[in-house]
């Protein structure tokens, strides 16, 4: 369970990269993100706010087929993983998972659950959660801290 922190709630895509925008511009080098949230959540909209909070203007995308994206142009440089497709979380180790959570960025983990045992214990978890009845495009963004 999350220790939560601060719960936003947005009602379109434009607020949500907004709310990564904030945390984005907060954030500082060697924390550790844990973004959380089933598929079409808007987990690379929230991304791609973060990254503009970090002052990276490339476009940025989900890195599924690659794991791993630098984008390092900002004021510190961000490693945005997409662990979906990992299979064991040995594999985190072939890409040099440590240097990164350990190195001079920040560190935006999609699908963390896959590699919970693998993250250090300061991580931010991230939430993403849908409600319909709220309509199509509200979010719940919950912030907080592993307890």
């Amino acid at each position: 369970m999350d220790s939560v922190i601060k719960v936003y709630e947005t009602l379109s895509p434009e607020e949500t990269l907004e709310v990564g925008r904030e945390l984005g511009r907060t954030s500082l080098a060697g924390q550790v993100y844990a973004l959380v949230g089933d598929l079409g959540v808007g987990k690379t909209v929230f991304t791609k706010g973060f990254a503009e909070g970090l002052g990276i203007e490339e476009a940025v995308n989900s890195p599924t087929f690659t794991i791993l994206q630098i984008y390092d142009e900002g004021r510190i440089p961000l490693y945005h993983f997409d662990v979906y497709r990992i299979e064991e979380p040995e594999e985190m180790e072939e890409i040099g998972f440590d240097e990164y959570i350990e190195g001079d960025g920040v560190c935006l983990i999609e699908w963390a659950g896959r590699i919970a045992d693998l993250l250090p214990d300061n991580t931010i978890v991230i939430r993403i959660e849908k409600d319909l009845n709220k309509g199509l495009d509200y979010r719940k963004i919950s912030v907080g801290i592993p307890v």
